[in-house]
């Protein structure tokens, strides 16, 4: 009986190896093919596109679309199926046509005989002897046109040996074509894309987490991409993903085009997240020397500041290959020929570019030091300074310069000083001068006139509504802070003011067909200007008690911030019983119209829906730590984000929000304020808010927008459950998904994304407030900066808060009373 078992282990032993390993006795042949153990990878036969020629290559097991990664006879294919793939006698790996003639060797002078090749699930193929299986040849070391995770591309500055992968002829022709991409090892290494031998795109220095000519690359934390330089001066480049499932590459088209792709297994098909050259500004050089390319422009090349086209006949046919030249010699080359010291050169300062090639580094350990450096050398014409690099300097000419939109570096063209205009004729600037001048202080005080004449007709009012506050009982102190009467007074003036005849024409006559909504405030209308543009006025109710606070509380605040993320105040209107705010318009309304409306919610896919959640994030960053106040919403909810044009969100509504002092983290209060579902425990029940206060209303309004549910009452649950609940229910028994909008067709990629979102959310509802995260660090939570979340604790259940004694108004909860302040 152990006789058997042995033998049957030795047969289950050797079939396992058939599987992913090939020897001299077990070689495969058209159409025959291994699959690596865990059945990622294929290698084996097959025929690209439309051609009928065979070769053997590497592709995905695991998808329908067959992709070869790798290719073993690219340039001397089959014609036949009569090939085969085997071990030779010398132990290389070789493909073999019938004649047995050799299409395609390993190459390697040191194999053995009893040799073997194994086809791993990194898509590897490796050829191992000796009796410890050592590693003699890899088919990473001679990649075809798909960098794979795991794969290295190296370059030796010394030597210049490089791997690097090429480019098919066609797609239906996977010889070698005419594009290469690699590592270019000069003292600050960038990945390159050449045509034959001449660039083609270059992706900018390496800044030790990402190449700077690529503003979409993030860190080396968040994708895995990783460079290095070892001792004997190879660079080695290499990608990896936290998350092997996830099914991506970075392939390099026959058009030149190189860039990741991921499979995308809803719609079982490839897609690109982005290839280079994305755009004509992307082409190496496109603008020839000292250009600049702009695609905002349009014409794209412009010379820089003090040069101008080589030949102006090409360049104004758009022919910009040549570049430009210098229209003033700089002070070395002037001192040179006509013997005067001329004064100092200056620096042009170009922001957000992609920084020109051939950049030499340097040792400088500041950015003064690496300017004077420059300014000291006769041969440097710009130079640059860059965390993670550090001082870059140029000499020759400057090639490859484009403008960005975000990202890239700042580049500090050297000129001569009379390009900077210091030669102008000084009798005409004073002359200039004083007509300038007498002209601003007559308009100057004919305005500071009517200023004066309307501050006096303001003051007035703003005393006549103060003194109204102190009969009603109303603290003369805005949002807590120690505020004097005179500083309200300052900001409420400082506001513009509209006539109430303009806002009544804008809304004619406030008619019912131009109201948006109503709020505890009173109602909101919409307006056109004279000059056509499209406002939104927020009319005082006259019976509304809370609106009175509310007014003069968002007029203080709103007034002081500006965030594209925040909703713009553009003034208001006093006049006899009428108060109003006048804000930006803003076309799609409010949120909450378009994420629980069964049709508009079509328009929110994910895409949208995270730009929004985004957008939300960021203004809250601004409200908590990044605008001049510190201030806390207190009244986060759909309705009070709203969507402009693009659906880009706005946080508005600040009748409730609260100005924190520096020296404070949290504030107790018995007036507590807001709305039912979206205000945390310890607020509802105790009065005591702070920015885990907004938090707690986001993770609930994180929540709604990946349910597409309100967070009260969810529909269909026979618990009666509220939103939180039911999210915490299907968390708990691992089916997170059913929280999911099924009105959001999803991806791959976006369900990563969205299950985070749906973790993020339950993080910031936990019942306690120090166990929810910032704001700060949600937003890197969301953008998987950081990639380990700690599992959320039981949330706090809106059924807590209904057994508060409290005076419910609308949708919010009030109170009357006193604040009291918490120090740290």
């Amino acid at each position: 009986m152990a006789a058997l078992r042995l033998l049957l282990c030795c047969f289950c032993w050797q079939l396992g190896a058939a599987v992913d390993t090939i020897t001299s006795s077990q070689y495969i042949k058209d159409p025959e093919a291994v699959v690596s153990a865990g059945n990622k990878f294929k290698l084996g036969f097959f025929s690209p596109g439309n051609s009928t020629n065979r070769y053997v290559g590497i592709w995905y097991s695991n998808i329908s679309v067959t992709t070869p990664v790798w290719i073993a006879n690219r340039n001397k294919p089959l014609n036949d199926s009569s090939g085969i793939m085997t071990i030779s006698e010398d132990g290389n790996i070789v493909v073999l046509d019938g004649r047995k003639e050799i299409l395609w060797s390993s190459n390697v002078s040191n194999g053995v005989s009893n040799s073997s090749a194994q086809l791993t699930d990194d898509g590897n193929v490796i050829l191992r002897g000796g009796e410890i299986g050592n590693s003699l040849w890899q088919s990473f070391q001679e990649p075809s046109d798909t960098f794979m995770l795991k794969m290295r591309l190296t370059a030796n500055r010394r030597t210049g040996k490089k791997t690097q992968i090429t480019s098919w002829k066609s797609p239906s022709d996977p010889s070698v074509g005419s594009f290469s991409s690699g590592i270019e090892p000069s003292s600050i290494p960038e990945v390159f894309v050449w045509n034959d031998s001449r660039p083609f795109w270059r992706s900018g220095p390496w800044n030790g987490q990402a190449f700077i000519g690529i503003p979409e690359m993030n860190s080396v934390y968040l994708n895995g991409y990783n460079l290095v330089q070892d001792g004997d001066g190879t660079f080695s480049l290499s990608v990896g993903l936290a998350n092997e499932s996830y099914i991506t590459n970075f392939a390099l088209s026959y058009e030149g085009r190189f860039g990741e792709m991921y499979w995308d297994s809803a719609n079982e098909r490839w897609e690109h997240k982005k290839q280079y050259p994305g755009d004509d500004c992307d082409i190496y050089g496109k603008c020839g020397p000292f250009g600049f390319c702009n695609t905002q422009n349009s014409l794209i090349c412009r010379c820089l500041k003090g040069f101008e086209p080589k030949n102006s006949d090409e360049w104004n046919r758009r022919n910009w290959t040549n570049g430009c030249v210098r229209r003033r010699e700089l002070k070395c080359e002037r001192t040179q020929s006509d013997g005067q010291v001329p004064k100092e050169d200056e620096f042009l300062k170009l922001d957000k570019v992609k920084v020109p090639d051939f950049s030499e580094w340097s040792s400088s350990a500041s950015e003064q030091n690496c300017k004077d450096e420059c300014l000291n050398n006769c041969s440097c014409i710009a130079y640059s300074y860059h965390t993670g690099i550090g001082c870059m300097l140029w000499r020759g000419k400057l090639t490859d310069i484009r403008k960005f939109s975000s990202g890239g570096a700042n580049l500090y063209v050297r000129l001569a000083d009379l390009e900077f205009g210091k030669n102008r004729d000084m009798k005409a600037v004073i002359c200039i001068t004083v007509v300038t001048g007498a002209i601003i202080v007559a308009v100057g005080a004919f305005f500071w006139w009517r200023r004066m004449a309307k501050y006096r007709e303001r003051k007035r009012e703003s005393e006549r509504i103060l003194s109204s506050r102190r009969k009603k009982g109303y603290p003369i102190f805005f949002n807590g802070n120690l505020i004097q009467e005179s500083m309200n007074q300052v900001k409420f003036q400082e506001l513009p003011l509209f006539k109430l005849q303009m806002l009544i024409a804008a809304t004619d006559y406030f008619d019912a067909a131009n109201k948006l909504g109503e709020g505890g405030f009173g109602p909101v209308y919409r307006g056109n200007l004279p000059d056509g543009q499209e406002i939104a006025v927020k009319r005082l109710s006259r019976a509304s008690g809370q609106g009175q606070e509310e007014f003069m509380n968002e007029v203080v605040v709103i007034s002081e911030l500006q965030h594209k993320n925040l909703v713009r105040l553009l003034g208001c209107c006093v006049e006899g019983d009428e108060k109003m705010l006048v804000y930006e318009y803003m076309p799609n309304k409010s949120l909450d119209a378009s994420l629980f409306d069964p049709v508009r919610k079509e328009v929110l896919d994910w895409k949208k829906r995270f730009n929004i959640v985004d957008g939300i994030c960021r203004g809250l960053l601004y409200l908590h730590r990044d605008s001049r106040l510190r201030i806390i919403h207190r009244d986060l909810k759909p309705s009070n984000i709203l969507l402009d044009q693009e659906l880009n969100p706005k946080i508005s509504d600040f009748g409730m929000a609260r100005i924190f002092g520096g020296n404070e983290d949290h504030v107790k209060t018995r007036r507590v304020v807001g709305t039912y579902g979206y205000m945390s425990p310890e607020y509802a029940m105790h009065g005591r808010f702070s920015e885990k206060s907004d938090v707690f209303s986001f993770g609930v309004l994180l929540l709604e927008i990946v349910s597409g549910r309100r967070s009260t009452k969810i529909d269909g649950n026979e618990q009666g459950l509220n939103l939180l609940e039911f999210a915490w229910k299907l968390w708990n028994e691992g089916n997170a998904p059913a929280l999911v909008d099924p009105a959001l067709t999803l991806d791959q990629y976006s369900k990563v994304e969205i299950f985070r979102c749906i973790h993020v959310g339950l993080l910031c509802v936990q019942e306690f407030a120090k166990d929810r995260p910032a704001i700060s660090t949600i937003i890197s939570m969301l953008n998987s900066e950081i990639v380990d979340l700690p599992l959320p604790n039981n949330p706090a259940y809106t059924e807590r808060l209904i057994g508060l004694h409290t005076e419910r108004r609308g949708d919010s909860i009030n109170f009357v009373s006193t604040t009291l302040f918490t120090g740290r």
